[in-house]
């Protein structure tokens, strides 16, 4: 199933009601089961995301090196939680417990990219040059454009 559901979610952009109900009909298993492996793993996303990824590692390590400042001022700047999208679907904000770059705290992961000593300006220096990934696909999984 996690397979099946990686591979979806790489090509979807996120995993909804739809796409539980057919992988569970599929493998001849609840929805419930599918659900909640799908909620289970952070990686998974139940709606899509935004242009921009922002994972911010909330772990001890980075935590000791002033992780929650990070946090705090992301959630200020984007005017979401952690989370959420913004409105305008521009950033999607996330947190993560580890991104085992320890060393290097607090550490965040832009669009996939790893960064270490990531303090508030710097944060948005990263953003000011990453690029907007595509958007989710326009029609919902099991509908035909």
């Amino acid at each position: 199933m996690l397979v099946i559901l990686q591979d979806l979610h790489d090509q979807l952009g996120y995993i909804d009601s739809t796409v539980v109900e057919l992988v569970a009909g599929e493998l001849n298993i609840s929805r419930a089961d599918v659900h909640g492996v799908v909620t289970f793993y952070t990686d998974f996303r139940t709606e899509p995301a935004g242009g921009v990824s922002v994972r911010l590692c909330r772990a001890e390590a980075c935590k000791s090196v002033g992780a929650e400042r990070v946090v705090e001022h992301a959630q200020q700047v984007f005017g979401v939680q952690v989370g959420q999208t913004t409105p305008d679907g521009s950033v999607t904000l996330d947190q993560v417990f580890c991104l085992g770059n320890c060393a290097l705290g607090p550490a965040a992961q832009v669009n996939g990219k790893m960064y270490g000593r990531v303090d508030s300006d710097r944060l948005v220096e990263i953003l000011a040059t990453t690029e907007t990934a595509d958007p989710a696909p326009a029609t919902s999984p099991g509908e035909s454009s």
